[in-house]
């Protein structure tokens, strides 16, 4: 009898990691420098400037955010924008709000930008928050100036790009991917709606500084913040594979067809890579001379899992679970990244 993927994970339960190992890894050297020249360039834009639009990734709400955007941007009015929402379990979506009004942020969204789903809330916000506000010498310019900041790839180009759809019925007037470090300067004024007249800056994605342990580290770069051959695939592999056995989602099982529920990010990774056929050929150096032997490719098998699990079909989950229950994994407080000041 074959199992419902629930049901083989309440099978080998016993068999799961309690904790992940996160001694040892140089999570400084996972993400570039922290990227002051486009923090600079935003700060030289502000004088334009009436609401800033933070774009951050659903699936890690409470973690990852740069908490410098506060400090340099702080003094605008301030709307964040958690994307991605279509790849989160929002379930405790309440609870998530709660924890971040408790941080100051009252004004909170969940979107998809891609179904320009919540979309049409963004606009009204803004503007109401414009008009609780003092706008210095902006008072006499009858159109508003938004600015989206936010991390590497969590959609602030695809936001303003739903925007343009939704209110001026109008194409792409930005670039999108599903890699970091597509927008790299900040850009001219892009408009996004006509009644009330409305342009919106575009900019680079600025990381922390400062990433506050590795296990915030591993769930930024499972949402793609960072080039995956950075921190290596087969590590963020092992990560994601304990983080849907401890949230018992097993539909990894189902997608690859694989024997039942595993741990061992080993086994699965061999499972995998047999299955899709990534293999590679490996000369091996024997008693009787060299042979060439076939070898699964872990490292191919692992991007495969990544982008399997970026693309939602191993279904919705909440990285930040473990913050909401209050039981983040024990990790080293910082790291200092490269460029950063001690």
């Amino acid at each position: 009898m074959r199992l419902f993927p629930r049901a083989l994970g309440c099978a080998a339960r016993a068999a799961w990691r309690e904790s992940f190992p996160l001694a040892g890894r140089d999570v400084a050297r996972w993400f570039p420098g922290h990227m002051a020249k486009g923090l600079k360039k935003m700060q030289s834009s502000l004088k334009l400037v009436d609401c800033v639009v933070e774009v951050h990734d659903a699936r890690i709400p409470l973690s990852g955010r740069n908490p410098v955007f506060q400090e340099v941007l702080g003094l605008r009015p301030h709307l964040l924008v958690l994307n991605k929402m279509d790849l989160a379990d929002l379930t405790e979506q309440q609870k998530i709000k709660q924890h971040l009004e408790r941080e100051g942020l009252e004004n909170v969204i969940f979107t998809d930008c891609v179904k320009d789903e919540n979309i049409d809330q963004v606009i009204p916000i803004v503007t109401e928050l414009i008009g609780r506000s003092y706008r210095y010498h902006r008072g006499e310019n009858l159109e508003f100036c938004l600015m989206v900041i936010g991390i590497p790839n969590v959609g602030k180009s695809s936001l303003i790009n739903s925007l343009r759809r939704q209110h001026l019925r109008k194409g792409k007037a930005t670039r999108v991917g599903g890699q970091p470090g597509i927008t790299r300067a900040v850009m001219s004024r892009i408009q996004v709606c006509e009644r009330p007249l409305m342009f919106l800056l575009d900019t680079p994605g600025v990381l922390a500084p400062r990433i506050e342990s590795v296990e915030t580290g591993l769930k930024l770069a499972l949402c793609g913040t960072v080039l995956d051959h950075l921190v290596g695939e087969e590590t963020m592999a092992d990560y994601l594979l304990f983080t849907l056995n401890q949230h018992q989602l097993f539909r990894y099982v189902q997608h690859y067809g694989l024997d039942g529920a595993c741990d061992d990010v080993q086994h699965v990774l061999k499972q995998v890579a047999v299955r899709l056929r990534k293999t590679r050929r490996v000369r091996v150096l024997t008693g009787s001379g060299p042979v060439n032997v076939v070898q699964p490719n872990y490292t191919a098998a692992a991007g495969d899992f990544l982008r399997t699990f970026r693309s939602g079909s191993l279904g919705p989950v909440m990285l930040d679970r473990d913050i909401l229950q209050g039981t983040s994994l024990p990790g080293a407080r910082g790291f200092p990244l490269p460029g950063a000041e001690a």
